[in-house]
């Protein structure tokens, strides 16, 4: 667990400068630019200008995106794949093809790699049921870690409990990094899946995939899954050099709308794999005593699909693939080392999570001794900063660390280093406030 600094808070053109000394480099990143985009940054709480630093829960939108719905609804809403008319027509064009601008944007080697869900956790839902059913049984194993958000952990465990399956839990480090050697140690011939966080959500860990991986595929004949909600938004994603076998992503927390995410899988594995759930446009043919499926991703999509969130989600990929992801993930870095330097100076301030900017992802998780998360997110609110307080879907990770709660500030595209020094500023203001 890091603990930076315990001097109380300076001025915050000082954490500034402390900063700019660490390395920052000026880029053409128009983040000014950006911010006109989203409608919703321009207004006020409490009398004050809005900061946005809840993106990990979800981001915002711009109005692309809003644009690219709003058209589809007032245009070319029809049902998908079963109509001959021309709305159906569009309306097919118009899913099928977000369809492969997301395969592409991921690295997939195809759009039948893809299959529609509603977002992360149904993805991993999806991926519990089917790998389940397909490849666990009594006495073998599932390893996760304490890292996980519930969504990849709740499935496990159901999964568990209805096969017969032991649920193992690789074990985090004091600074919040996954401990690759004990994750080592429980891989072995009867592990059937390895399912972790790519980016946690909790920490913002960013875990090595990659080098997972080569683990996974040392040791054990196991599914590899990876929960990338937290990493398709933030940085490039190339799933086949990952060499993960299935990996989910939320619509959401990538500019895109609600109500709409994606599972990527082998081509292999998707055919191995039987349907989640039974409905319109997952067949091939109904008998009186059976049914045939049809190929993938189709097997796995049942009933009519949000389409709108579809043509969303393209739009928000062409909005960032625009601005450019590395670019995005560069501009996030300097602000998390930014927000480390300015809050590590505040007097009994511990952020959770790696030491090393390197290794976290846009999320800054932190607590005040004798200080309420809930509160400390309730007087930032007044002063217009918009933080998310609680455990995060993640009791494991704030039982791993000896906390209740953090207050934890996410970033994204929009966010700016003046934004960084108001959250410095009233963090600070807050726990004079609350330990007075």
């Amino acid at each position: 667990m890091s603990t930076f600094g315990s001097a109380e808070s300076g001025s915050i053109e000082a954490d500034r400068r402390g900063y700019d000394r660490a390395g920052a480099v000026a880029t053409s990143f128009d983040v000014e630019a950006i911010r006109r985009d989203f409608p919703v940054l321009d207004q006020e709480v409490d009398g004050r200008p809005l900061v946005y630093l809840d993106s990990a829960a979800s981001s915002q939108k711009p109005r692309q995106v809003i644009d690219a719905v709003a058209g589809y609804y007032l245009r070319d809403h029809a049902n998908v794949h079963r109509g001959v008319h021309e709305l159906a027509r569009r309306a097919t064009e118009a899913y099928e093809g977000a369809r492969a601008r997301i395969a592409e944007w991921i690295g997939a080697t195809g759009p039948g790699e893809l299959v529609w869900t509603r977002g992360t956790s149904e993805a991993l839902n999806l991926a519990a049921f089917s790998v389940g059913q397909a490849r666990v049984g009594h006495g073998y194993e599932i390893v996760i870690s304490e890292m996980e958000h519930h969504s990849n952990i709740v499935p496990w465990q159901l999964l568990a409990a209805r096969s017969g399956a032991k649920l193992r839990y690789a074990a985090l480090t004091d600074d919040g990094l996954l401990d690759l050697d004990h994750l080592a140690g429980l891989l072995g011939p009867r592990t059937r899946v390895v399912s972790l966080c790519h980016v946690s959500n909790a920490l913002g860990t960013i875990n090595p995939v990659a080098e997972i991986g080569e683990l996974v595929r040392d040791r054990t004949d196991a599914i590899y899954i990876l929960d990338g909600a937290q990493g398709v938004p933030h940085m490039r994603v190339e799933v086949a050099s990952i060499g993960c076998d299935l990996y989910a992503f939320s619509g959401h927390k990538m500019c895109g709308p609600t109500g709409v995410g994606g599972l990527w899988g082998r081509r292999e594995l998707l055919e191995e794999l039987p349907p989640y759930q039974g409905g319109g446009e997952m067949i091939e043919r109904v008998y009186r005593d059976r049914s045939t499926w049809a190929e993938p991703p189709h097997k796995f999509e049942a009933g009519t699909p949000n389409i709108a969130g579809a043509v969303g989600l393209a739009a928000a990929i062409d909005y960032l693939d625009g601005i450019g992801i590395d670019s995005i993930h560069r501009h996030e870095t300097e602000l998390v080392a930014h927000a480390v330097a300015g809050l590590s100076r505040i007097d009994g301030l511990r952020i959770l999570g790696p030491a090393g900017i390197e290794r976290r992802g846009g999320v800054v998780p932190f607590v005040i001794e004798g200080v309420a998360a809930q509160d400390m997110g309730t007087i930032l609110d007044v002063q217009g900063i918009a933080v998310r307080a609680g455990h995060h879907c993640a009791q494991l990770v704030v039982d791993r660390y000896g906390v209740e709660a953090t207050a934890r500030a996410s970033f994204y595209l929009y966010n700016t280093h003046e934004e960084v020094e108001r959250l410095v500023e009233a963090v600070a203001n807050a726990r004079r406030i609350l330990m007075e």
